[in-house]
């Protein structure tokens, strides 16, 4: 059979073909047969430049047998080789030191420094392998798009059973999806809700556990982070009070459950849905609760237990021998197993439904306090997204403001931004100017194109602030560096 597909996505989600390399995501773009995903497959690349060089988390040849650069690999099933990527072009590959099975290192981009990435990638892997007792793969695979390679609307990381493809722009990105993607070899591809087992490449697939799967594996990348010293403790605090924030900021929260927004994952491509008042992140209030949950367990048990007990009981019950867990109630029973007693109000009150967080309950076990404060920030005065082409589109502009006043209209096709290309997520570039900043774009409008500038606005915004308590108690003590440190008494997961 032949066929024509689409293949110019950028970001690690889709496949890509253009001048400068081939990313491909089996999944979206080969074909399989109903019936025979259990059969071996392979797949084989032919009349490649001669400069180019492949790889895959599966072995994978390359050679010249007929005069043209081929490449070609084996999966033992349609289902192993839908879930390993594979980049073909120029890039850069190397391993990461001192980890053990070997962690190998795909580039294609720029502006990054291979030494500071591989110190990176080691303390999180290290960390990570440490925590879980061992590494359930062979070999792995990071994927990067770095810089340039990353444009698109398509960042941040997706999760493959021993490799990952991730794009992101900045290092400032780098660390907390690498952290995240890496973690996904436990929770999510081997820790794993039996409602998405096995995959059906047909329809959608719901379960109420995405935000363990996808919030709670955010909570252990802020974890490793800190832990592995790649955060200081304020940097781990300020993500903290940014998800709080976040979340108490949009009315959603007060009537969307956990579950319910993870029922509800694959409504996110509407932007109507992604409004305020119309849901909440499952990976926001995930990473939340999942460190709330991490308090309890502590405090139940005199921090001689963890949530990371919770995780290596659930990969030894779960992962180790394939099986699926039941949601929700399965991770609250083996978080009761672990605490020693009944977690049934965390659940029902705050997982299950949408009542009110006790936050200062909550973080005074661990010797914290939530504080409400206000901050001046830099504004952009109009909003942009990305269209199906992944051009920066002006969605809305506040009145009055120095972009309106500038002559931006909605509509208007964003195509440089001071001198370069448009940032992934503007408000967040707005976010880390001074104030008064000014912004040069440039934009196309009815076949021309032209040129404005203005100054930034500024707001002030209410939001949260987590602080450590002054004085805290000797088991709050204990709770907090427990947190920071990963350790418990007598201690286990310590930082190598």
């Amino acid at each position: 059979m032949d066929y024509s597909t689409y293949w110019d996505e950028p970001g690690p989600f889709a496949a890509q073909l253009n001048a400068e390399h081939a990313f491909i995501n089996p999944a979206m773009i080969l074909f399989y047969v109903p019936g025979r995903t259990s059969e071996a497959v392979g797949v084989s690349l032919s009349d490649l430049p001669d400069s180019w060089r492949a790889a895959s988390p599966l072995e994978i040849e390359c050679g010249k047998g007929t005069g043209q650069l081929a490449c070609a690999q084996e999966a033992p099933s349609y289902d192993v080789l839908a879930d390993s990527p594979m980049e073909v072009g120029k890039f850069e590959a190397f391993d990461v030191p001192g980890v053990e099975p070997p962690v190998h290192v795909v580039v294609h981009g720029d502006k990054w420094e291979k030494k500071r990435l591989q110190d990176q990638l080691h303390r999180i892997c290290a960390y990570e392998l440490k925590l879980m007792e061992g590494a359930p793969y062979p070999s792995y695979t990071f994927f990067f798009h770095l810089g340039k390679a990353a444009t698109g609307p398509g960042g941040g990381g997706m999760e493959h059973a021993n490799s990952t493809a991730i794009a992101v722009r900045s290092e400032s990105e780098f660390l907390n999806v690498s952290a995240h993607e890496f973690f996904h070899l436990w929770n999510v591809k081997r820790i794993h809700p039996a409602a998405l087992d096995p995959v059906d490449y047909t329809r959608e697939q719901y379960t109420r556990a995405l935000w363990f799967a996808e919030g709670v594996t955010s909570t252990y990348a802020a974890y490793t982070l800190v832990r592995s010293g790649l955060w200081n403790k304020a940097a781990f605090y300020e993500d903290f009070s940014e998800d709080i924030t976040d979340l108490e900021l949009r009315p959603a929260n007060q009537w969307q459950s956990a579950e319910e927004s993870s029922l509800d994952a694959w409504l996110e491509k509407y932007q109507l849905y992604n409004r305020p008042e119309a849901s909440v992140s499952y990976y926001t209030k995930g990473q939340v609760l999942g460190e709330f949950l991490d308090i309890l367990i502590r405090d139940r048990t005199d921090n001689q237990k963890s949530l990371d007990d919770v995780f290596r009981s659930m990969n030894e019950e779960f992962a180790k021998p394939n099986k699926g867990y039941r949601d929700t109630l399965d991770i609250q029973r083996t978080a009761e197993k672990i605490a020693g007693g009944s977690l049934e109000e965390f659940f029902s009150r705050y997982v299950a439904h949408a009542e009110p967080l006790p936050y200062q309950k909550w973080l005074a076990l661990a010797g914290l306090e939530l504080k409400a404060v206000e901050r001046k920030r830099p504004t952009l005065g109009f909003s942009a997204g990305r269209d199906e082409a992944g051009l920066l589109v002006v969605q809305t502009i506040e009145p009055e403001s120095p972009a309106a006043r500038s002559g931006l209209r909605r509509d208007d096709v964003i195509v440089a931004w001071n001198s370069g290309e448009p940032p992934r997520n503007p408000e967040r570039w707005a976010d880390r100017q001074p104030a008064g900043a000014v912004l040069r774009i440039a934009v196309r409008r009815d076949a021309q194109k032209t040129n404005l500038e203005f100054r930034l606005s500024e707001i002030t915004e209410s939001g949260y602030a987590v602080s450590e308590t002054p004085q805290p108690g000797d088991k709050a003590q204990r709770i907090r560096d427990g947190l920071l440190h990963g350790t418990t008494h007598p201690v286990t997961a310590s930082a190598p």
